[in-house]
């Protein structure tokens, strides 16, 4: 019976720890000025979020991929506006693509 308690609650850390990662996430996206140009489920500037994880799904290399078009900017994939480079740290550009490509 402990052993059922002690996986329930380690099940329960994982998941609150996946939703503090989540808003921390969101929070970064809004900290460097991505929902400027950008929302979860509608075209501004910039494509929907949940538009840009449907077109990456099941794509291995769509995280490392977003990651250099947060870093570096991009042009041309989403229509005639170009996306700036972003001032982001390697670690947050892959922390931005991620919670990116979990948008529903």
């Amino acid at each position: 019976m402990k052993a059922v308690y002690v996986a329930m609650m380690a099940a329960a850390g994982v998941l609150i720890g996946g939703q503090a990662q989540a808003q921390d996430a969101a929070a970064l996206a809004k900290a460097k000025n991505c929902m400027a140009c950008h929302a979860i489920d509608k075209k501004l500037v910039g494509p929907a979020y949940k538009d840009v994880a449907a077109k990456y799904k099941g794509d291995k290399a769509a995280v490392a991929t977003l990651a250099a078009k947060i870093k570096a900017g991009g042009k041309g994939n989403w229509g005639e506006v170009p996306m700036p480079p972003n001032n982001v740290t390697e670690a947050e550009a892959k922390e931005l693509a991620t919670w990116v490509l979990a948008q529903k």
